[in-house]
């Protein structure tokens, strides 16, 4: 499996352990808020989600990063096309500032203004994002027969690339890109999560946000629950009911200490996890490097 392919299973299986909500089409995210309403402006991220790190992130390229990657297979995929006399209109570029915090749903809603707009709903995206969300969006339905097939492959739509320029791409950007035990990665990140969540400071501390809730009239064993709650992953339009307990579950997440506390299990886990297979993950780092340096020089040069 490629390395890119590699990064999206890890973010997937962060996702699955960590319950996730559920997120719309980015395309129709940037044309309306939460609520189903007309498009308002979104707030930037709070510094609560921004400031959560843990020693893996190292060694997996966070979505600013990969907004750098996309934009490189952009470049090459461009250069594919036109050899083959074929149009392929590049993507405006999304602003690093307006990147998803890489660990923002980490420990569930930890941003008292954004569970005050959007309760457990991912917030729709920033400006640069959203205009390259939809600028995508059109360039895919203005290709034709032959332009799919020679960007996508045989199959023609993205997602299903057995060849076609897209993966033509992705491989040019991997050629200097050494070998990694990337299924290391991906096992450890989701591994040290569940770890973390068994971690007796850690126990302590859900049972002292589960009391904080179950004061308000909410009764969940951990965050995850609330966050993985059915009722809130039900449509994009948000109720009240939910931004209240959202909110709700952010306080109880300040007063009880409950991200300090979780993440310094998780980096203590994480880093005795780093340090048993220290090789592997120094290969994993060099692979990081060469992965990003191989992008920013295609991007250089256009």
């Amino acid at each position: 499996m490629s390395l890119f392919s590699r990064a999206v299973t890890a973010l997937v299986v962060l996702c699955l352990v960590s319950g996730c909500a559920a997120e719309a089409d980015p395309a129709e995210s940037s044309k309306h808020t939460a609520t189903g309403g007309p498009t308002a402006p979104v707030p930037p991220p709070g510094k609560e989600a921004v400031s959560i790190r843990v020693p893996l992130d190292d060694y997996d390229p966070s979505p600013a990063e990969l907004e750098v990657i996309d934009a490189a297979e952009d470049v090459l995929t461009r250069a594919c096309m036109r050899r083959q006399g074929l149009s392929w209109k590049l993507l405006p570029r999304a602003a690093a500032r307006d990147a998803e915090p890489r660990n923002r749903r980490r420990y569930g809603v930890v941003e008292p203004g954004i569970a005050q707009v959007y309760g457990y709903h991912l917030p729709a995206d920033r400006p640069t994002v959203a205009r390259r969300a939809v600028a995508e969006a059109k360039r895919r339905k203005a290709l034709d027969e032959a332009e799919k097939k020679a960007a996508y492959g045989p199959e023609g739509r993205p997602g299903k690339t057995t060849g076609g320029c897209l993966k033509k791409a992705e491989e040019r950007l991997l050629e200097d890109v050494p070998d990694a035990d990337f299924d290391l990665l991906d096992d450890t990140i989701g591994a040290t999560y569940e770890q973390s969540m068994k971690d007796r400071s850690v126990v302590r501390v859900f049972r002292a946000w589960s009391v904080c809730m179950k004061r308000a009239g909410y009764h969940y064993a951990d965050p995850m629950q609330a966050l993985a709650d059915e009722r809130w992953l039900k449509g994009s339009k948000v109720s009240k009911a939910e931004i209240r307990q959202a909110s709700t579950d952010v306080r109880c997440k300040k007063s009880t200490d409950l991200v300090p506390v979780w993440n310094a299990a998780e980096n203590r886990i994480q880093r005795a996890a780093v340090k048993k297979h220290s090789a592997a993950f120094t290969q994993l780092r060099r692979a990081q490097h060469a992965w990003m340096t191989a992008a920013h020089q295609v991007l250089d040069k256009s």
